[in-house]
């Protein structure tokens, strides 16, 4: 008996051991964390909204880190590619995801509408780190179009149905649906043209050859200002401060609480420890404190967030119940 009694209690010992040492080495980790150049995956092109915030944010983590924080793009499948990338990658902290609403709340229901299985679950295969910041897309359409507001663009849009393109940055983005979102609330119909992220769908609406996106409003801002594109409204539920002259798709058009506002977060692979976790947390919020960072942020029409990991899993999570409804209720399809 006491033969055995000692057996378990050494089995016993050792398996604590062994779980103290990896909590241990995961602590040690941690504090010396990072230790080589981190990457932030971008599911998208460069030059879209995306990037842009994500590149913010690798400037202020670099000065803070003293390590390279390299933004890595990988697009393709509305945001889906890049994602399911930083999905499989190790779970060191050493490979971040930037998210988007697209990648995390739109694409599951979407794919799931089309009977297609989604390669990576937002939730499951990620550990949420921060909401870094929300930006409301905004209506575009080129400086040619005879067309100054919404309801007008609506006349054009059922005097020619299927006779102008809806551009957006892939499929399943916010850009995408939040287009679907108004033609089934307008009864339009525009061709829904897809590309591998915003900038390169920006480059042919603004030479016309696509008549209207729902852009996210950081990538499209330096083309409003310079008089290229017309924004008829923005899609929040209130005025933008980078554009308090134009009006929301309520006021522009009646659709009573319309709203599609995108968001960009960072995550890490599941695994990744609560230590290394909090550490990139902690770090990205005291960057969103830095008033010279809030101004780049508010000079892109973006507004800082820097959550916890708590609060943006929570995030996520309703939003992709929200989402969800308006997948359904649209009718979106991935084309």
């Amino acid at each position: 008996m006491n033969r055995l009694f000692n057996r378990l209690s050494n089995r016993l010992f050792a398996t604590a051991a062994a779980a103290v040492l990896v909590v241990v080495a995961t602590s040690v980790a941690a504090q010396g964390y990072p230790s080589k150049p981190v990457r932030i995956i971008v599911p998208f092109p460069a030059g879209g909204t995306t990037d842009i915030i994500a590149r913010l944010v690798a400037v202020d983590l670099q000065k803070t880190w003293g390590q390279p924080v390299i933004v890595e793009n990988r697009a393709g499948a509305g945001g889906s590619i890049g994602t399911e990338v930083a999905a499989k990658s190790a779970n060191d902290g050493y490979t971040l995801l930037m998210g988007t609403v697209g990648t995390l709340a739109i694409n599951l229901p979407l794919y799931a509408q089309n009977n297609n299985k989604l390669p990576y679950h937002p939730l499951n295969d990620f550990v949420p780190i921060t909401n870094v910041a929300a930006v409301p897309n905004v209506m575009v359409v080129p400086a040619s179009l005879p067309v100054n507001d919404v309801k007008q663009f609506i006349a054009l849009a059922k005097s020619r149905p299927g006779g102008l393109n809806m551009a957006s940055s892939g499929n399943g983005t916010s850009i995408h649906l939040t287009g679907e979102l108004f033609k089934s609330l307008t009864g339009t119909f525009m061709v829904h043209l897809p590309y591998r992220g915003s900038a390169p769908a920006l480059q042919d609406l603004l030479a016309g050859s696509t008549q209207v996106m729902f852009d996210n409003l950081t990538s499209s801002l330096p083309h409003i200002r310079a008089g290229k594109l017309k924004a008829l409204a923005v899609t929040s539920l209130v005025r933008s401060p980078a554009l308090p002259n134009v009006p929301t798709m309520e006021e522009a058009a009646g659709l009573k609480g319309f709203d599609a506002t995108a968001w960009f977060g960072l995550l890490a692979p599941a695994g990744t420890s609560r230590e290394i976790v909090n550490k990139i947390h902690d770090d990205v919020a005291k960057s969103m404190e830095n008033p010279e960072i809030r101004d780049r942020f508010a000079g892109q029409g973006a507004l800082p967030v820097g959550d916890t990991p708590e609060q943006f899993t929570t995030y996520i999570r309703n939003e992709i119940e929200k989402w969800t409804r308006v997948v359904k209720f649209s009718g979106a399809k991935i084309d």
